[in-house]
């Protein structure tokens, strides 16, 4: 088995955020994996913790956006992702890929 590094970044954000935007871009600069979860509550920096409910309003629960690829094709979406996510907390992280579909 090859073992490879790769990147990772995690973006939290609010369902009123682009995140379908971010998606979108992912897909067009060919990232090889990117998942959106919506979460059923949490927060962002120093707000207050939102929960779903049955109706919910106002866009505020959060979804996180985690990617992964090389280091060379992260280090170019990076300024477009900080553009579309401005003000919301970006995690990049090296990560061991153990099993291969980057190539």
């Amino acid at each position: 088995m090859s073992v490879k590094t790769a990147v990772q970044v995690t973006i939290y954000l609010n369902e009123s955020d682009d995140w379908d935007g971010i998606l979108r871009l992912l897909r067009r600069e060919n990232v090889a994996g990117a998942s959106a979860f919506h979460a059923v509550a949490g927060f962002n920096g120093r707000n207050n913790v939102h929960r779903s409910s049955l109706v919910e309003a106002g866009g505020n629960l959060p979804v996180v956006i985690i990617f992964v690829d090389l280091e060379e094709h992260v280090s170019r979406v990076m300024p477009q992702i900080c553009h579309l996510a401005k003000k919301r907390l970006i995690v990049r992280e090296n990560v061991v890929i153990e099993q291969n579909v980057l190539e």
